[in-house]
């Protein structure tokens, strides 16, 4: 699965949809969730949280290990992705669709996030 080209990419192994009306989209990257291996629990942020970016603000739990996650912007947490909270497995199966983590009224973007391009040769992976 590739990169999309839409999205922009954090170090931490996050994804951030483009802003509309303020809001972007959070989750990891497919890339991550092969790494994770089968997500088996997520701690997400609760609405109204704030968030900072490259601050631990949830944790993923799978059948290899337990995995902070990071926020890849300032702002707060305006929705969470329930189905998410219900079946974590969504994150491996549908990462960039129905596997997203949270969304956020961004309030500072940092100027270090990765285009699709940049992220693959950042992790050595394609995916």
């Amino acid at each position: 699965m590739s990169n999309p080209t839409n999205l922009r990419y954090s170090k931490e192994h996050e994804w951030l949809s483009a802003a509309a009306d303020g809001v972007s989209t959070v989750g990891i990257t497919a890339y991550a969730a092969g790494q994770l291996g089968d997500v088996v629990y997520a701690q997400l942020p609760e609405v109204g949280d704030s968030v900072e970016a490259g601050e631990t603000c949830g944790e993923l739990e799978s059948t290899k290990s337990v995995s902070d996650l990071y926020s890849p912007v300032n702002g707060e947490v305006t929705e969470v992705n329930a189905d998410v909270v219900e079946d974590p497995s969504l994150v491996n199966s549908a990462p960039f669709e129905g596997g997203w983590l949270f969304k956020v009224r961004v309030s500072e973007e940092p100027g270090d996030l990765l285009s699709a391009e940049e992220y693959a040769a950042f992790s050595g992976s394609d995916d």
